[in-house]
C-alpha cells in the first residue's frame, strides 16, 4: 500500500491501511461522554475586501472548569485557507491535522490544489465520519474559510463555510461564528459588519465580537491582560495565510479593552 500511488485522498488511504487511526472509528463505551474531555469554544470569521479573517478565543473548558487557558483553535489548512475548531478539543485538533495532511497529500499526488469548494467538501466528509462519536457527546464543528483563487471578483474572494454535525457544508455570507459563544459573537457581528471592510477593520471587529462573546458566555475567554493571552487571529489573502504576531494582536485587544472601559456597552 505504501509503495503504490493509490488514491489522492489521504483519508481514504488511511481507511484502508489503518482505519483505527481515523477520528470516529474508535469504539466508545455506551452512554454520553461529553464531560470527559475539554471543549473548545468560540470562533469567528469575517469576509474582508482583501480576503478573510478568522479569530478564536483561547479557553478550553471541561464542565464548569477551565481546562486550558491558552489553547489554539485557529490554524492554516493550507497556503490559502484557514480552519477553526469548536467542540471536543482532542478530536477537533486531530481532525484539523488530518485535514491539513489531506490537502497536502492531494496536492502532491495530483500536482494541483483543490478548489475552495473541494476543500470544504473534503472537510465535510471527515466530519461525517465522526458522527458516531458526536452522537455520544464528542462532537466537533469546524469553521472553514479561505481565499478563492478562482474568484472572478477579488473583492469577494474571501469565502466562509460552516458545517453541521452530520457534515453538511453551508456557505455563509459576510461572517459567521461557531461555538458556545457564537450567539453573542454573531449578534455583535450583525450590528457592525458591512461589505468591503478592510483587513485591519475586520481584525478589530473579530476581536470585538470575541470580547462580546466572553462577556456573556463563561466558556469563552476574553483577552487576558494579566497573563498576556490574546485571541489567535489569522488572515487568508492573495498573498497566503498569515497569523498576526503577539504584538499585533495585543495592540488590537488592549485597544478594544480600553474602549470598553470608557463604554462598557460597546
Amino acid at each position: 500500500m505504501f509503495t503504490n500511488a493509490g488514491t489522492s485522498s489521504f483519508t481514504s488511504f488511511l481507511s484502508q491501511v489503518a482505519p483505527e487511526m481515523l477520528p470516529g472509528r474508535r469504539p466508545l463505551p455506551p452512554g454520553m461522554a461529553a464531560d470527559l474531555a475539554p471543549h473548545a469554544t468560540t470562533i469567528v470569521a469575517i469576509s474582508a475586501a482583501g480576503g478573510v479573517v478568522m479569530a478564536g478565543d483561547r479557553r478550553a473548558t471541561m464542565g464548569n472548569l477551565i481546562a486550558q487557558r491558552d489553547i489554539e483553535k485557529v490554524h492554516p489548512a493550507d497556503a490559502y485557507s484557514l480552519v477553526g475548531i469548536a467542540g471536543t478539543a482532542g478530536i477537533g485538533i486531530e481532525l484539523m491535522r488530518l485535514f491539513q495532511v489531506e490537502l497536502e497529500h492531494y496536492e502532491k499526488l495530483e500536482g494541483a490544489m483543490l478548489s475552495l469548494d473541494g476543500k470544504a467538501n473534503r472537510l465535510a466528509s471527515m466530519i461525517r465520519g465522526n458522527l458516531g462519536a458526536a452522537m455520544q457527546g464528542l462532537a466537533v464543528i469546524p469553521l472553514f474559510a479561505g481565499f478563492d483563487l478562482a474568484a472572478k471578483d477579488p473583492a469577494r474572494a474571501g469565502r466562509i463555510f460552516s458545517f453541521d454535525v452530520t457534515g453538511g457544508p453551508y456557505e455563509e455570507t459576510g461572517y459567521d461564528a461557531i461555538g458556545s459563544g457564537s450567539l453573542f459573537a454573531r449578534s455583535a457581528l450583525k450590528k457592525r459588519f458591512r461589505a468591503g471592510l478592510s483587513t485591519d477593520d475586520a481584525v478589530r471587529l473579530a476581536v470585538e465580537a470575541l470580547y462580546d462573546a466572553a462577556d456573556d458566555d463563561t466558556a469563552t475567554g476574553g483577552p487576558d491582560l494579566t497573563r498576556r493571552i490574546y485571541p489567535v487571529v489569522m488572515t487568508a489573502t492573495a498573498e497566503g495565510t498569515h497569523r498576526l504576531t503577539d504584538a499585533e494582536t495585543s495592540a488590537v485587544a488592549e485597544s478594544v479593552v480600553a474602549g470598553r472601559m470608557e463604554n462598557p456597552g460597546g
